[in-house]
C-alpha cells in the first residue's frame, strides 16, 4: 500500500506526477499551487510533496514563494527563444563531438531508435500517438547524444530539455497529431541519420540545428493567442 513506500519513493513519485501535470497544462503558468489541493489529489504528504516541489523549482518549471508557498512558473516569449536557442547550439556541440567520438555501436543504436520512431504512425489512439511519437523522439535524439562520452555534456543537456518540455508539449499538442507534421518529421530524422553515418560534421550541427528550432514559430503562436507575450 501507498503509506507503507519509503518517503524518498513517495517524493519521486509525486515529483514525477506534478511535474507531468505541469508540462501537459493541467496547472497553468503563475497559477498558485495550493499544499492542502495538492496533497489530496495526487495522495501523499506535506514531507514528500514538498521535496517533489523543491525538486520542480530546480527544474525551474516552478517558483518559491518566501513565505507564500509556490506557484508554476510563468511562461514567455523571451525565454522560449533563449532556451531553444541554448538547447540547438549545445545539441550542435554534442553532436560534433558524437561525430568524431562514436563507434560502430552508436551508430547502430542511432540507426534502431531511427526506425522505431519511424514506426511511431501504427498505434491506435491519439495520447498513444503523442506519448509513443514523443517517447521515442526523445530516445532517438538520446541515441545521438551519446556519442559524445560526456557525463557531464549530457547532464547539461538534460537540464535543458527538463526545461523546454513545456513549451515542447504546446508543439506537440499542434502538431503530432498531423500526418503531414509527421512525414516532415520523418524526413528530417531521415536526412539527420544519412549525413551523420557519412560522418559530416558541419551539415549534420547545421541539420540539427534547424531541426530542433522548427518548433519555435509555432509555439510562439500558441502563446501569443494565449496572451502570453
Amino acid at each position: 500500500m501507498e503509506h507503507d513506500a519509503p518517503r524518498p519513493n513517495l517524493a519521486i513519485s509525486a515529483y514525477g506526477a506534478l511535474k507531468h501535470d505541469i508540462i501537459r497544462g493541467r496547472y497553468a503558468p503563475e497559477e498558485k499551487l495550493l499544499m492542502s489541493r495538492l496533497k489530496e489529489y495526487y495522495g501523499v504528504s506535506t514531507g514528500p510533496l514538498r521535496e517533489a516541489l523543491s525538486q520542480l523549482v530546480a527544474d525551474r518549471l516552478v517558483i518559491a514563494i518566501s513565505q507564500r508557498g509556490y506557484r508554476v512558473a510563468p511562461m514567455s516569449l523571451a525565454e522560449l527563444n533563449d532556451i531553444y536557442d541554448a538547447r540547438a547550439q549545445l545539441e550542435g556541440l554534442i553532436l560534433r563531438l558524437a561525430i568524431e567520438r562514436g563507434d560502430d555501436d552508436w551508430e547502430a543504436n542511432v540507426l534502431a531508435t531511427a526506425h522505431r520512431l519511424s514506426k511511431v504512425t501504427e498505434v491506435s489512439s491519439p495520447d498513444e500517438l503523442l506519448d509513443g511519437w514523443d517517447s521515442r523522439h526523445k530516445a532517438f535524439h538520446t541515441a545521438i547524444a551519446s556519442g559524445c562520452n560526456s557525463p557531464h555534456l549530457l547532464q547539461m543537456r538534460d537540464t535543458l530539455f527538463n526545461q523546454v518540455e513545456r513549451y515542447r508539449h504546446l508543439w506537440l499538442q499542434e502538431t503530432v497529431m498531423s500526418p503531414q507534421a509527421l512525414e516532415t518529421k520523418r524526413q528530417e530524422h531521415a536526412a539527420l541519420v544519412d549525413v551523420i553515418l557519412a560522418r559530416d560534421t558541419e551539415q549534420a550541427a547545421n541539420l540539427m540545428r534547424d531541426h530542433l528550432m522548427t518548433p519555435v514559430p509555432i509555439i510562439t503562436r500558441v502563446l501569443t493567442a494565449r496572451g502570453i507575450q
